[in-house]
C-alpha cells in the first residue's frame, strides 16, 4: 500500500486485510432515491452517481438501507476502509501494477477534467480494473470510512504488517479516494490520498458500498 511519490503516500508498507465485498459501482442517484425518498445530486441522472452527501448522510442512507433488507450487525454494509479501497482499486490478487484503476491510460479508465464535459458521468462506462469494479479512478471521489492521518502510513509501517488497519482513532477531517471528474490525472492514481470534513457536500463527492465477508 503507499507510493514514494509524494509525502503522505509515504512510505509503501505491506497491509493485510480479511475478506471483503466492494460495489462493483458507485452508489448511484436511483438507489440512493430508492431508500431515502428524495435525491440531492447537483447532476441530475437516475444512473449517475449520487453525489452532494456528506459522512452523516451516506450513515443515515447505511441504516436504513439494512433495515430494509433486514440485515444483521455481521451483515451489514458501510463504507470501505482505505485498505480495502487501495486494495480494490489495485485490482487484489491480480493486480498488475497500473498507475490508474485497470489500467495505463487514463482515458480507458476515468472520468477527469481531459474528458468529462465538467460534469459527473453515469457509472460503469469505462473499462472496469482487474476485478471487474468501474470508476475507481475519477468520474467521483469516494468518502472512506478512516480518519484521515498525513503520518499514519508511517504507524502502520511500524507494524510490520498492518492488519485491517482502520486510520487514527479521531480526527477532523476523513479519508476521500480516486479522483473526479474534475481533477487531473494526478489525482487520478490509486494512491493518491485526499480528506475532507466529513460535514462537507460537494458534487464531485460520493461513494460505494462494502460489507465484511462472513
Amino acid at each position: 500500500m503507499g507510493s514514494e511519490e509524494h509525502r503522505n503516500e509515504r512510505p509503501i508498507h505491506e497491509v493485510f486485510v480479511d475478506s471483503f465485498y466492494i460495489g462493483q459501482n458507485l452508489v448511484n442517484q436511483r438507489l440512493w432515491k430508492t431508500i431515502m425518498g428524495e435525491e440531492p445530486s447537483y447532476f441530475k441522472g437516475p444512473l449517475l452517481p449520487v453525489e452532494q452527501v456528506n459522512v452523516k448522510d451516506i450513515q443515515l442512507f447505511l441504516e436504513k438501507l439494512n433495515d430494509k433488507l433486514k440485515l444483521e450487525k455481521a451483515q451489514k454494509y458501510r463504507l470501505p476502509t482505505e485498505a480495502e479501497w487501495e486494495y480494490a482499486a489495485q485490482g487484489g490478487p491480480f493486480s498488475t501494477g497500473t498507475p490508474y484503476s485497470g489500467g495505463e491510460v487514463i482515458d480507458d479508465v476515468a472520468w477527469y477534467n481531459g474528458n468529462s464535459s465538467n460534469q459527473t458521468r453515469e457509472v460503469g462506462k469505462k473499462a472496469p480494473n482487474e476485478l471487474g469494479i468501474y470508476d475507481m479512478s475519477g468520474n467521483i471521489d469516494e468518502w472512506c470510512a478512516d480518519w484521515y492521518g498525513p503520518d499514519y502510513y508511517y504507524e502502520c509501517d511500524k507494524e510490520g504488517v498492518a492488519k485491517n488497519p482502520f486510520g487514527p482513532s479521531s480526527g477532523g477531517l476523513k479519508v476521500c479516494r480516486g479522483g473526479n471528474w474534475s481533477s487531473r490525472s494526478l489525482f487520478c492514481r490509486v494512491y493518491d490520498r485526499n480528506h475532507d470534513l466529513p460535514i462537507s457536500r460537494y458534487r464531485s463527492l460520493g461513494f460505494r458500498l462494502a460489507k465484511t465477508s462472513v
